[in-house]
């Protein structure tokens, strides 16, 4: 079903020795343990509702309690290790390039797609190496000119980190350049929830 990520095994395992090295240094430090603060419940991006019609096993409705991931060395590695090989292998293209439609979220089986299909593959892969679902956490975002992008939040020990199609590097929520709008709930991956952004922030947030 998923050809792409079933051939990663094996190329991540002959990748490891060359990564292993620069996969802590894609690691940002941590930020004093922030986590974002999420508020009320919201809409559901079309996308995601559109996703779950055609993988409706991937979008089971149930709720499950929080996790959060152990951010240990090893663990920063095999995350380091997947965003870097997500990026470097999908060619990023537009979905009206791709798949002639304003929004459209799938995994990018054929080798190309835009920044959803990144976070998703990223989710996919992570959830397949052991990292709890609940911790992996579909967000959209706004960039500075106002356009919007998606990436993946992992909740962590640590506070909340990013995964970015834009950056090999893992950073703290409170260190990238985005406008935090929502994201999934920790509970149930099919309830979206608002996300407030810190006082530090309001000024750019426009708020």
């Amino acid at each position: 079903m998923f050809g792409l990520i079933v051939k990663t095994a094996a190329t991540l395992a002959l990748a490891g020795a060359a990564l292993a090295a620069s996969a802590t240094a894609g690691v940002a430090a941590p930020d004093t343990g922030r986590y974002a603060v999420v508020g009320a419940e919201t809409s559901v991006p079309y996308g995601w509702v559109d996703f779950c019609q055609r993988y409706a096993g991937e979008c089971r409705d149930e709720t499950s309690a929080p996790r959060e991931v152990e951010l240990t060395p090893a663990a920063q590695r095999k995350i380091a290790r997947i965003n870097a090989w997500v990026n470097k292998s999908i060619q990023p293209v537009t979905d009206q390039e791709h798949w002639a439609a304003v929004d459209a979220w799938d995994y990018p089986t054929d080798g190309k797609g835009d920044c959803e299909d990144f976070a998703l593959l990223k989710r996919r892969m992570l959830i397949e190496e052991g990292f709890p679902r609940e911790a992996l956490l579909m967000t959209v975002v706004k960039e500075k000119n106002g356009d919007g992008h998606s990436i993946l939040t992992l909740r962590t020990n640590r506070g909340d980190y990013v995964l970015d199609n834009l950056t090999d590097e893992m950073k703290p929520w409170t260190q990238t350049p985005y406008r935090f709008v929502k994201r999934q709930s920790q509970e149930n991956q099919n309830v979206w929830v608002a996300i407030a952004e810190p006082a530090a922030r309001l000024a750019y947030a426009g708020q």
